[in-house]
């Protein structure tokens, strides 16, 4: 059994079903103003339908119409893609109750852990993060966060994994589900931040959540998040869900409809009428530095001294300091000197901080530099107020400082955080932005391809030319006329295990090749 599925162009060209104008009062902003935003829209709307109606609600978000379709629950943690399920359950027949091994019964998982927020309404009973999956792997994940297993204690049947934490920044217990489903994971886990970020102060971390509207989540899981998020692209099993739980329960997944919004949010690029085409100036579009001020120096806190402390690899010094104040938690409040880091690799796109005036003084801006350069200004007012400054684009080694050009101002500066940039984010433009063409109804099928030959749907009798690229913007190979001998396939070269683009004429469609 192969899985068939449709991809989304570098940035999003596949969209889900969203109503015309359901983001409009999203467009044209980024960083925590645009996860504001889109807050609100998926709010609006949205209707409880109560922790017993998600038995009702999975009987059309959670089957499976993708890899068997065969009308089973599709459950994440024993789908296995490639190959035939250890088990299948059928919607209402086999939900929990009890469970002691694999395959007894499904119920309902909490990918965010309903602990965290005691188990209050409405997030016990939001079905865009409440998955139907097999109880006993449901009771192993337990109310661990998500993160990269180093030695698995427990390993579910199709692979998903319970064990100690690799990922960076964070040594405990996680549960890793397979890369099919990472991506997945982490736009439910972007919803469930931005849908109820005005509620995050009085929720648990459950050292994945952050207890501040924005960025929302604790730095290394936010690391983690993006990087599945980019390696696993919108499914069409997820578009199905969207579209399914958005008729049974008024709302969407923004992340889903619009994959972009992720980068814009949490690591940079610019948007374009909100309609997800968009593609960031950063190849990988990660977040290089997350700066949440939690580390700092507790003594003599009411002092204004120089501080210094060090947080994921990066050492920072701030003069003339004080660490008594707050703004979403801890921050450092900077009166007449400077904020700045030790040299930071992968450069710099677009930076994002939050800043506040405290006591007394007047409105003003600091004045950003990198390496040693002025590369714009962030105001501050009494205010709490998050600015983002885009398109920087330095690459290298960077080292950022925040400026108070004030003798008196107290400002208070927290939740710092800047994305990373290459300079192939320029030699790759003139390919984004062909990516964004229109796919014209071509199709991939299946997705990955296999022995070498890529099957393509739709009108190809007309296409003059072909070519293939990977995703550093390197052409692998040309073909003129490539459906002259076949009307829907080509053979290509021997590519190695990896994504790549197929420009055909003007469209361009994403593909995989997986050994």
């Amino acid at each position: 059994m192969k899985k068939i599925i449709l991809f989304a162009t570098f940035a999003g060209l596949m969209h889900a079903q969203a109503p015309a104008g359901y983001y409009s009062s999203a467009n044209g902003l980024s960083g925590a103003s645009l996860k504001t935003a889109l807050s609100s829209i998926i709010t609006n709307g949205h209707q409880d339908k109560g922790y017993g109606g998600l038995w009702t609600g999975y009987k059309t978000t959670d089957i499976d119409k993708t890899y068997e379709n065969d009308g089973s629950i599709m459950d994440i943690y024993s789908e296995k893609p490639n190959g035939a399920d250890p088990y299948k359950y059928t919607p209402g027949t086999n939900q929990c109750g009890t469970y002691s091994v694999e395959g007894n019964c499904y119920n309902r998982e909490h990918i965010v852990p309903q602990s965290l927020f005691n188990e209050s309404s409405p997030m016990v009973s939001d079905i865009h993060f409440i998955r139907a999956t097999d109880g006993k792997v449901n009771g192993m994940r337990s109310n661990y966060p998500f993160g990269k297993v180093g030695t698995a204690t427990f390993t579910s049947k199709n692979g998903s994994k319970l064990g100690n934490s690799t990922s960076s920044g964070y040594s405990g217990t996680v549960f890793e589900p397979i890369d099919e489903f990472k991506g997945d994971v982490a736009r439910m886990i972007f919803y469930f931040v931005t849908r109820y970020q005005s509620r995050l102060s009085s929720f648990s971390s459950g050292n994945m959540l952050g207890s501040s509207t924005f960025p929302g989540l604790q730095t290394w899981e936010l690391n983690v998040l993006l990087a599945w998020h980019n390696q696993d692209p919108v499914s069409q099993a997820e578009i199905l869900r969207n579209n399914a739980s958005y008729t049974y329960q008024g709302n969407r997944n923004p992340f889903i409809d619009n994959p972009n919004y992720v980068n814009l949010i949490w690591g940079g690029g610019s948007s374009s009428g909100g309609g997800g085409t968009t593609t960031p100036e950063t190849p990988s579009g990660t977040t290089c530095v997350n700066e949440t001020f939690e580390t700092i120096p507790t003594a003599s806190t009411a002092s204004y001294l120089t501080r210094t402390w060090t947080n994921s690899g990066i050492s920072w010094t701030a003069t003339d300091a004080r660490t008594d104040q707050t703004i979403s938690s801890k921050a450092i409040t900077v009166r007449n000197g400077a904020l700045t880091s030790s040299s930071s690799a992968h450069g710099i796109g677009s930076l994002t901080v939050t800043t506040q005036l405290k006591f007394s003084g007047s409105n003003g801006n600091f004045t950003v530099k990198v390496n040693g350069n002025t590369v714009g200004t962030i105001p501050y007012s009494t205010t709490s107020t998050t600015t983002t400054i885009n398109n920087i684009n330095i690459s290298g080694n960077v080292t950022v400082s925040l400026v108070n050009n004030s003798s008196s101002n107290r400002v208070a500066i927290d939740n710092l955080n800047w994305t990373c940039y290459s300079s192939t984010g320029k030699q790759n433009k003139n390919l984004s932005r062909e990516i964004n063409n229109k796919v014209k109804n071509l199709q991939i099928y299946p997705n990955p391809i296999s022995n070498q030959e890529i099957f393509v749907k739709g009108e190809t009798s007309n296409i003059q030319k072909a070519e293939i690229y990977n995703l550093q913007g390197k052409v692998m190979q040309t073909m003129d006329q490539p459906f002259k001998n076949s009307r829907n396939s080509i053979k290509i070269k021997n590519l190695p295990q990896g994504i790549y683009l197929l420009k055909l004429d003007e469209s361009t469609l994403k593909f995989i090749i997986k050994q």
